[in-house]
């Protein structure tokens, strides 16, 4: 009975969510299958990969042969390198404990990577985040000034508009003050 490892679908419209599994090559894809060995999100960010992969690790050398897309996984995991270590151990090149020491050194090394690629993507985001509230800010600079400039601009209006009023009331109370003091001339003439 050929086995193939791959991907089951789960999870609703639009929202995929994967079981990661050892299946019949006959049987259908979210049919019947001989083992769960993990699953995969890949809706989150970064995506979520669980793996148990030492039973990946026992499929895989009983000659289950993986999809594209769980051959990446199981990649990314390390059980393809734990099974490139383990017939290593098979012919004779290195022990077990070697064997053992050499995948814990890519895992950490793998680790690594993912932290500081995690860590890069973090501060970009963050970067992103700062250029965009300075852009905000300038723009609400950008607007206080204006609305100030007009608020300015408005009571200088208001202020030139007071003392026109203030001089033109001035300008009818002089010429009433000379008609009342020429009829006092003539009154005393």
């Amino acid at each position: 009975m050929p086995v193939k490892i791959r991907l089951q679908r789960h999870g609703k419209k639009g929202k995929p969510f994967f079981w990661i599994v050892a299946a019949d090559v006959r049987s259908k894809r979210d049919g019947k299958y001989l083992e769960k060995l993990g699953i995969y999100n890949p809706v989150t960010q970064p995506a979520t990969i669980e793996l148990d992969v030492d039973s990946s690790v026992k499929w895989l050398r009983n000659g289950a042969q993986p999809t594209d897309t769980a051959r990446r996984i199981l990649s990314y995991k390390g059980a393809m390198m734990k099974k490139h270590l383990l017939a290593g151990v098979d012919k004779g090149a290195l022990t077990e404990e070697e064997a053992e020491k050499k995948f814990q050194a890519w895992l950490t090394e793998k680790e690594d990577k993912i932290m500081t690629s995690a860590e890069k993507t973090a501060k970009a985001k963050e970067a992103e985040k700062q250029k965009a509230l300075e852009a905000e800010r300038e723009v609400s600079a950008k607007r206080e000034a204006e609305a100030k400039a007009a608020q300015e601009e408005e009571e200088a209006k208001v202020k030139a508009e007071s003392e026109a009023k203030a001089a033109a009331e001035e300008e009818a109370e002089a010429p009433a003050d000379e008609d009342s003091s020429e009829e006092e001339t003539k009154k005393e003439d």
